[in-house]
């Protein structure tokens, strides 16, 4: 009997990892119907976190949260409330940028006014509830705030030089004059997962390099909210160089403030939900996201699954909603791209569980 691994990230904006994975199932089981299948959605730290820790860790429960979202307005969502164990006995939070403060959640790009008020609020929520240890995903970040929103949400002050609060998002970077932190909630055991290695500042800064998607279209923008951000680092005493403190819009330099610590979001996330162990006795592993392109490299899911795949001696697949001519798809003995499946890319976003379900028939075909 194949024993068969489905471990593919959400395709961001289309289908969750949990839901892809069911989709792949169907359509390998409908070519080879004796296979025993072990699901291990996975995240890099970015949309899907929450929802792959649910899916792996039994007990693992949704708390529900109000927050304000990037833009300001209140919106429902939650945070991952995991079970106790003996490092964490009183449980482990789990909580997305994405899913409180995410570009997604943003009717229109706000380059100056978003912010992560809704994140901190999130995490201000687990620490009411007297978890032991936080693990937060910053991925799929809507601000350059330089994570002043969510410190502000656990306390902290940032303030002009006349004494008062800086408005919020990026714009108040601009005016801050001063920090105040005696106010600020202590942090317990905080994990930071992220993808991201770049530092807070510079040519590739939070600003200068993922600024753009977040609406600073000009060269006066992107200097103003990195001088911004530079103030900010040095009123809070944080190395503007240290690698991940660029991720989320400088978010992740102010987790390290807070007293978190980056991490891999891929290897933690996979540590965290036990996939080494499942993987250990596989015959094949499918990993998959919506583009494998150059930019999969290390610490992205595809490629560090094909890692884990290759030290079990199992066969890695990928399945992906597009595979570009530049990206490395020899690390993987078999390949379905939905686009190629669906005959073009507006029909593969248009259904992806279907195209998913014929990726999972054409992997198990090719075995």
């Amino acid at each position: 009997m194949t024993r068969v691994v489905l471990a593919p990230d959400s395709f961001k904006g289309t289908i969750t990892a949990a839901d892809a994975a069911r989709a792949l199932e169907t359509g390998w089981a409908a070519v080879e119907p004796g296979t025993e299948f072990v699901h291990r959605p996975m995240a890099d730290g970015g949309e899907g976190t929450v929802a792959a820790f649910e899916a792996a860790v039994p007990g693992a429960r949704r708390v529900p949260v109000i927050v304000d979202g990037p833009a300001g307005a209140t919106i429902d969502t939650s945070w991952l409330l995991l079970p106790a164990t003996a490092d964490a006995p009183a449980g482990t939070a789990v909580i997305d940028l994405a899913s409180t403060s995410g570009i997604e959640l943003l009717d229109e790009l706000r380059p100056w006014d978003a912010d992560t008020t809704g994140f901190g609020q999130a995490i201000a929520a687990a620490l009411d509830h007297g978890v032991s240890r936080i693990v937060v995903g910053i991925g799929s970040s809507g601000s350059t705030d330089g994570g002043t929103g969510m410190l502000t949400a656990l306390g902290a002050r940032f303030l002009d030089a006349a004494g008062g609060p800086v408005a919020r998002g990026a714009r108040g970077l601009v005016d801050l004059a001063s920090v105040d932190l005696t106010g600020l909630r202590a942090a317990p055991d905080v994990r930071v997962l992220t993808d991201v290695t770049n530092p807070l500042v510079g040519p590739r800064g939070a600003s200068a390099v993922f600024g753009p998607q977040k609406g600073l279209n000009s060269v006066d923008a992107i200097t103003r909210a990195d001088d911004g951000l530079g103030r900010l680092a040095a009123l809070l005493g944080l190395d503007a160089d240290l690698p991940g403190t660029g991720a989320a819009g400088g978010t992740g330099g102010a987790l390290v403030v807070w007293g978190g610590v980056l991490a891999p979001g891929a290897a933690e996330v996979a540590e965290l939900i036990g996939l080494a162990d499942a993987i250990a006795d596989a015959d094949v592993v499918i990993t998959g996201e919506g583009s494998y392109d150059g930019q999969s490299g290390d610490g992205k899911v595809p490629s560090f699954i094909a890692g884990l795949a290759a030290d079990a001696g199992a066969r890695a697949m990928l399945a992906a909603g597009r595979i570009t001519a530049d990206s490395n798809a020899s690390l993987f003995t078999a390949s379905a791209s939905l686009t190629e499946l669906a005959g073009s890319s507006e029909s593969a976003l248009a259904e992806p569980a279907r195209w998913l379900r014929e990726a999972g028939a054409a992997l198990a075909r090719q075995l």
